[in-house]
């Protein structure tokens, strides 16, 4: 039977931490990766998994490279503090890493807001690898590379995604920096067709294509949000550009 590490990069997460170890317990080993907590996290984590580690925070990228570094086992699955794995996901994740079919797989995770699971506002992100060969790159929206194929698993990923509307905006905010960051040392310019245009078509593109008008209010108001954080990034590039930060 191939053998599984999950990894957990936490920073604050004593309200979240210990129910997302326990959803992992299926695991062979558990490593939190820590960012240097000031709350109860470290406590949690030294009390229930198998690996605690410290680094002070450079990209997330560097982060979770770091932990998988300390990884042992056939399989790596990485996991936040604020996901949980359920009964039927753990028991397909053991099926997939014992047939061996692909090197990696995509799980869904649909997103929790206003108290309820968004289903058609939802993303397939690679997370369950061979450990063999993979590693992250990228600041921001990091992208985990794998050598082989890919599949997709079935079941979700159950993902308390945001505390609240603040924190959603706070969390499109932040993002918003990290990405005009990004852009401005790729050269990019911003003008007043991206910051029109791309902002339109990601509400277009989240509430209309994707069917996220299905998803009632909440699907409304995260498409809104979305589309205000697109909006966001190019304004925040204007800004970096005439040394306003």
């Amino acid at each position: 039977m191939p053998t599984l590490s999950v990894i957990i990069p936490t920073f604050n997460e004593e309200a979240y931490l210990e129910a997302a170890i326990r959803s992992a317990r299926f695991a062979d080993e558990i490593i939190v990766i820590d960012s240097f907590s000031t709350d109860r996290t470290p406590e949690i984590a030294q009390k229930y998994a198998k690996v605690f580690l410290q680094r002070e925070f450079d990209n997330f990228s560097n982060q979770k490279n770091h932990a998988l570094e300390h990884a042992t086992c056939d399989w790596v699955l990485f996991l936040d503090a604020d996901e949980r794995i359920t009964y039927l996901l753990q028991l397909e994740i053991k099926k997939a890493m014992t047939e061996g079919k692909y090197q990696g797989y995509k799980l869904n995770f649909p997103h929790f807001y206003m108290n309820r699971f968004l289903y058609h506002h939802s993303s397939n992100v690679l997370r369950l690898v061979k450990r063999e060969g993979t590693k992250y790159t990228g600041l921001v929206h990091e992208k985990l590379h794998v050598e082989g194929s890919i599949g997709t698993l079935k079941n979700p990923v159950l993902h308390f995604t945001y505390k609240g509307l603040e924190h959603y905006i706070q969390k499109r905010e932040n993002y918003a920096w990290f990405q005009a960051e990004q852009l401005q040392k790729k050269g990019k310019k911003a003008n007043l067709f991206l910051l029109f245009f791309k902002p339109t078509w990601r509400f277009f593109s989240s509430y209309v294509l994707k069917g996220g008008f299905k998803d009632g209010i909440p699907g409304l108001s995260i498409s809104a949000i979305n589309a205000y954080g697109v909006f966001q990034r190019y304004a925040k590039l204007i800004l970096l550009k005439k040394g306003m930060r």
